[in-house]
Order: C-alpha cells, then structure tokens, then sequence
C-alpha cells in the first residue's frame, strides 16, 4: 500500500470488531513506527499495549470511575488550548456536530451526547489499545516528534488492513492507565489509539471530516512552473 493510499483510507475508526489481532502484528506496527523523525534522535515516545484481561480491567476501572465524574479528571495538559479561534472552534464544532447528526442525536439530547462520548473509553469495542507517553521534560519540538511517531502508527495499521482511533480523550484518566500500565511516574500520558478491525455496518464509520482547501493551508514561492 502506498502511504497516499494509507493516508486517504484512514479515518477515526469509532465502532471495531471483536475478532482479536495477534501480538506479532501489533509488535511489527510499533517497531516500525520506531522510524519516526525524531530531533537530536531522542525518541521521546513511550508505548504501552494492552489486551484481553489487562484491557478489560482498564475499561472496568474506567467505567466505574465515570459514574463520579462523567466529565473525567483534570488533564496534565490542555486537550484544546483556551479562546480557541474562530477559525479553529468553527472546524471542531462542525466535527462534533457532524458526528451527531449522522447518528440523530440531536444537540439537546444530552444523555445521548454522554452515551457516546463514553464509549471512547471502551476504545469503541477495539481489541487492542496503544498508549502512548512522553518524558515530562519534553518540550514543543519532542511533542512533534510524538505525533509523528504515532501517525507513523496510524499509517502503518493501515498497511496492514487494521484501522485506528487516536484518542485523547484518554487523558482525563491518565491516573488509571498509569496505574494499569505501570508506567514510570517521569511519563505523561498523551493519548490511546484504538486499533482494530472496522465494523463496517455501524453508521458512524461513514463519516468523513472535511479537510481546509490547498490555498488556505500552504503558500508557493520561487516556483516557476
């Protein structure tokens, strides 16, 4: 598969499959996303996998921990950054209102609202979840690295016929998957990616976000043809 292939096929993958995906696969995905540009070679990434039992336990611990807070915990970092511009929060609404429109949940209907943002943390049915940590004491440019690194993880999934969600939203538990994962009290957790096999029947895979117009996103100068 050609990487513009991987990149026009992937999407945020919202609804996956039971059918279990070997360790050998995900291991060959990770090890080749090691590949990332990385500057100064640092390699600030982190990742842990979990499924069967281990996942479960997660999801468990999470379920019972949204019953007392629906929203979540306080993140370690700002998931979108504060008086977001226009620009900007006009894009994440149309996002989100898409979503909720392709599955008639109107705007008032919050307890359905709720219903499906928690379905993040069941990693919308995946049998693998990828979670991926940085060093706390990173900066900007390690933070770009990370998500090369985890682009990288998203193509290659794709590669190999498997789709994917970057989730963020596990942010606002990092405590249980710190907890879970046994991670190094020096790393932050950054996000899950769920990764699975697509169900094709659920509507919500339809959904395709649009994307900002050449023109807008990039200027040419020096060119001469």
């Amino acid at each position: 598969m050609k990487v513009s292939d991987a990149l026009h096929q992937r999407i945020s993958c919202r609804s996956f499959l039971s059918k279990k995906i070997s360790k050998r696969i995900i291991k060959k995905i990770i090890e080749q996303a090691s590949k990332s540009p990385s500057g100064g070679n640092l390699q600030p990434w982190k990742a842990f996998i979990l499924s069967g039992e281990p996942l479960k336990k997660l999801i468990k611990d999470v379920e019972k921990e949204l019953i007392k807070y629906p929203k979540g915990h306080v993140t370690e970092y700002k998931i979108y950054p504060d008086n977001l511009p226009d620009l900007y929060m006009k894009r994440r609404y149309k996002c989100g209102e898409d979503l909720y429109s392709l599955l008639q949940i109107k705007r008032e209907d919050k307890e359905n609202r709720i219903k499906q943002f928690k379905k993040n943390f069941n990693l919308f049915g995946a049998p693998v979840g990828i979670f991926v940590f940085i060093n706390r004491s990173m900066g900007y440019p390690q933070w770009s690295d990370l998500g090369m690194f985890v682009q990288s993880v998203l193509l290659l999934a794709k590669e190999n016929n498997l789709d994917t969600c970057a989730q963020e939203s596990w942010a606002v538990f990092h405590k249980l998957v710190h907890k879970q994962v046994k991670a190094p009290k020096e790393y932050m957790l950054f996000c899950g990616i769920a990764i699975g096999h697509m169900d094709k029947t659920n509507v919500i895979n339809k959904i395709r976000t649009e994307r900002a117009n050449i023109d807008d996103l990039a200027e040419f100068f020096g060119f001469e043809d």
